[in-house]
């Protein structure tokens, strides 16, 4: 069963707003959704994140990155306050500068990754395997492509992998996000929570537990809307935060599937499709 610990609690909301403006709940995917695939946000997307949190609303970073991974992009955006939302709802941090790494770790929610090992050890050729460490790096079973998994990696043994963890990753980097769709659903995974990405990627939760599952307690602590949530994502790990939002959006490049949940959809990532919504609001 999934561990939340610390319990989840946190401080007050980080801005303060006109009592004549809707405050909103916005959920931001990241990677081609916040940023380009290069690692780079546009000047206009920058300022459409900076002038939606001048305005009033709460900004949550919504990603599949671990909180490590996150807090480059925390930089690159100039956020100084707000909640992120990471390993795709499995760990949630608050930004705190006089925090010796930037954030303070609201909760985390592990699970025992045993039963997929053994499920994953050997179901694809070359396919490797990382077991995510909050705050520090990865394990992984061999060395991933460089500047796929952000802080430190360390390899081990396959059994030095079975321990509690927010995330596994699968990974080849022979195949295609196509095969992986095809595998994920012929490994027989219970009891978690799993998602694709735009290459042959495969990301492994605790049961339950999605982006959509954090946000939702960070609305209930703000005591914002449902109606008043707005959630933008361009891939699988996204769907379930585009249907819990009250204004789902998917990006134009989102594949089929995710554009079906989505209340709209947006201009790609090229087409700067996030500041198109955030200048609506």
């Amino acid at each position: 069963m999934p561990v939340g610990a610390p319990p989840f609690a946190m401080h007050a909301g980080s801005c303060s707003y006109s009592d004549d403006v809707t405050k909103l709940l916005v959920g931001l995917d990241i990677d081609g959704t916040t940023i380009h695939y290069d690692g780079h946000a546009s000047d206009r997307v920058r300022k459409a994140v900076s002038e939606t949190i001048a305005a009033g609303h709460e900004v949550v970073i919504a990603t599949g990155r671990s909180v490590t991974g996150t807090m480059p992009i925390v930089e690159l955006l100039g956020l100084e306050a707000g909640y992120l939302v990471c390993s795709n709802g499995a760990v949630t941090a608050q930004i705190d500068p006089q925090e010796p790494h930037g954030y303070r770790l609201i909760d985390s929610i592990t699970f025992d990754p045993r039963p997929v090992l053994d499920r994953l050890k050997g179901a694809w050729p070359d396919g490797l395997v990382a077991i995510e460490v909050i705050g520090e790096g990865y394990l992984v079973s061999d060395h991933f492509p460089d500047g796929e998994l952000v802080g430190e990696v360390r390899v081990v043994p396959w059994e030095e992998l079975a321990q509690p963890t927010t995330r596994i990753t699968f990974r080849s980097p022979s195949g295609t996000a196509e095969q992986f769709v095809e595998l994920a659903e012929g490994l027989g995974l219970h009891g978690v929570n799993y998602g694709v990405g735009y290459t042959a990627w495969l990301d492994i939760n605790p049961e339950g537990v999605s982006k959509a599952f954090a946000l939702e307690k960070i609305r209930k602590h703000l005591e914002i809307d449902l109606a008043d949530t707005v959630a933008v994502g361009d891939h699988r790990n996204d769907l379930e935060m585009l249907t819990w939002a009250g204004r789902g959006v998917a990006m134009g490049q989102a594949p089929d599937d995710v554009k079906a949940v989505a209340n709209e959809v947006t201009g790609t990532v090229e087409e700067d499709g996030l500041a198109q919504v955030l200048e609506s609001l």
